[in-house]
């Protein structure tokens, strides 16, 4: 058996975690007390007792979290933003490569990707990393993403029943163009530049639709709607959460049906001039806890899917 510690619980993430590793036949958690949780002689003992920790903390909060580890056989996932682009790190999007695979394997300090880079970062990494799309590609992102993805605070505005009208509508945010996730989306594609970033909360708990708008002639080697398909078909073949699709026969994609599940699906749809890949997935699965349950299976030598 695992040990296993979560310095956070009591997050929207934290919840989400230990609701999937209660029933992890591998896992034996360690729980805090709840007069204890922040105590940090109590914390430190409890995770340099675990074999892994996963920090679901505000960035601050995790960079501190991280000193109090000593053991050196203790792996660290980190759900923060606080050491996504730190080369000290590993980040843990097992399926964008083999060497992505291999580095989670052996590695003691994992970041976990963040929701909305999730689905660009599946969708533009092969595509840098196949020589498709320049480095120097202006690329645009827009990202709808459930109200869950804003944590506690969040989750409380929206579902209180005094809310403004406001709420009803899809709200864009992110409008100064330096929304926490760009720093990663860019860095572990590899572009040139930072994409400019259209993030979107909307009226449902969970679920996201990330959408990259390509035109075909800025391609380096211009590709057909069924070229597209047939190269990320074949790059994720091997993958046991990722898949591939055309756009749906109805004309529209929603951002939901995945909850709960650590799937990601990638829809190729337009035209052999216009295109828009997009990758549905559950911002609390594939975007933040499952995430972290098959980074540690990786780092564990399980199997990836166990208990996803």
């Amino acid at each position: 058996m695992v040990k296993v510690f979560i310095d956070g619980q009591a997050g929207t993430t934290g919840l989400q975690l230990k609701k999937k590793l209660l029933s992890h036949p591998y896992v034996e958690l360690i729980e805090i007390e709840e007069e204890k949780r922040k105590d940090a002689a109590e914390r430190q003992k409890l995770m340099n007792s675990a074999d892994v920790v996963f920090l679901c903390l505000p960035d601050a909060a995790a960079v501190e979290a991280v000193k109090l580890v000593t053991n050196p056989d203790t792996v660290i996932i980190d759900a923060s933003t606080a050491h996504r682009t730190n080369s000290e790190w590993t980040y843990g999007f097992p399926e964008l490569s083999q060497s992505h695979f291999n580095n989670i394997k052996t590695s003691k300090r994992i970041a976990n990707p963040g929701c909305h880079a999730t689905g660009f970062i599946s969708i533009v990494y092969p595509l840098v990393a196949g020589g498709i799309m320049p480095k120097d590609y202006p690329v645009t992102a827009h990202s709808i993403t459930g109200y869950s993805g804003g944590g506690n605070k969040m989750i409380g505005e929206y579902e209180n029943e005094n809310r403004p009208s406001d709420y009803d509508s899809p709200r864009q945010y992110g409008l100064t163009q330096c929304h926490k996730h760009l720093p990663e989306m860019q860095k572990i594609t590899g572009l040139d530049t930072i994409p400019v970033f259209n993030p979107i909360v909307s009226d449902f708990y969970c679920g996201m639709a990330v959408s990259v708008p390509v035109h075909t002639k800025l391609l380096k080697n211009k590709m057909t709607v069924y070229d597209m398909k047939a190269y990320f078909v074949n790059y994720y073949k091997e993958s046991k959460f990722i898949t591939v699709h055309s756009g749906p026969e109805n004309g529209f994609l929603p951002a939901t049906g995945l909850e709960g599940t650590n799937n990601l699906r990638i829809y190729i749809c337009g035209n052999d001039e216009r295109m828009t890949l997009t990758a549905v997935f559950d911002n609390l699965g594939k975007g933040a806890s499952s995430a972290a349950i098959e980074n540690m299976n990786i780092a564990m030598g399980f199997d990836e899917a166990t208990a996803l």
